[in-house]
């Protein structure tokens, strides 16, 4: 498990390490770009409106939809992260804060129409990742969406397929989605799309 020390030493190397992954087709980030694709044509197809991403990292998808005139603010905390994020997006608002602890005071009044997290809230436990998401849902404007772009399984026993396959490389400090899970939670409001065989999309309407 990488701590706020650790990404901040990986943040130099973290989009190369990403790209290396998806090009091969292997676990973790398969289908990361394809990922990041869907959800960037995804909000902009809604317009431009005002975006909260949690974890933002480097700000590979956030100064895509910068460019394109989205208001953006940033949850993350790796101060390293920030600071190469805050160079590609200088008048975006980003906030260094443990992300897993909830949402930082300062936009907890905020109201956003996406909120997205792209390879970050793995690191929500399985109990606490549908109390977290629903304090989410709170922060949303009307018709808002939540986007999660993530390593997701249908169901648990493809997440053990998956673990078996990788056990080499497996990071047992991180908690990957299983929408199955979710589904018995949030029911009609949430859906998942398939991007690789361990990576896809979770979209949680209000």
């Amino acid at each position: 498990m990488l701590n706020n020390e650790g990404f901040d030493l990986w943040a130099n190397g973290y989009d190369k390490s990403v790209g290396i992954s998806d090009d091969a087709n292997t676990y973790p980030f398969a289908g990361y770009k394809n990922v990041l694709n869907t959800i960037y044509n995804a909000v902009l197809a809604q317009g431009k409106g005002s975006v909260l991403d949690i974890g933002f990292g480097t700000g590979t998808l956030t100064q895509k939809l910068y460019e394109q005139g989205c208001k953006i603010t940033g949850v993350d905390f790796s101060q390293e992260m920030i600071r190469i994020a805050g160079e590609k997006m200088p008048d975006a608002l980003l906030i260094r804060a443990d992300f897993s602890q909830g949402l930082p005071a300062g936009i907890t009044s905020s109201n956003f129409d996406f909120i997205l997290a792209t390879y970050s809230l793995h690191h929500i436990p399985d109990g606490e990742k549908a109390p977290y998401i629903e304090s989410l849902i709170e922060r949303l404007r009307p018709n808002g969406s939540i986007l999660v772009g993530d390593v997701v399984f249908e169901s648990r026993a493809l997440l053990n397929s998956c673990k078996d396959t990788y056990s080499d490389r497996w990071d047992d400090d991180e908690f990957y989605f299983v929408y199955n899970e979710l589904k018995d939670h949030f029911k009609d409001r949430i859906t998942f799309q398939k991007n690789s065989f361990c990576a896809g999309i979770l979209t949680i309407t209000r």
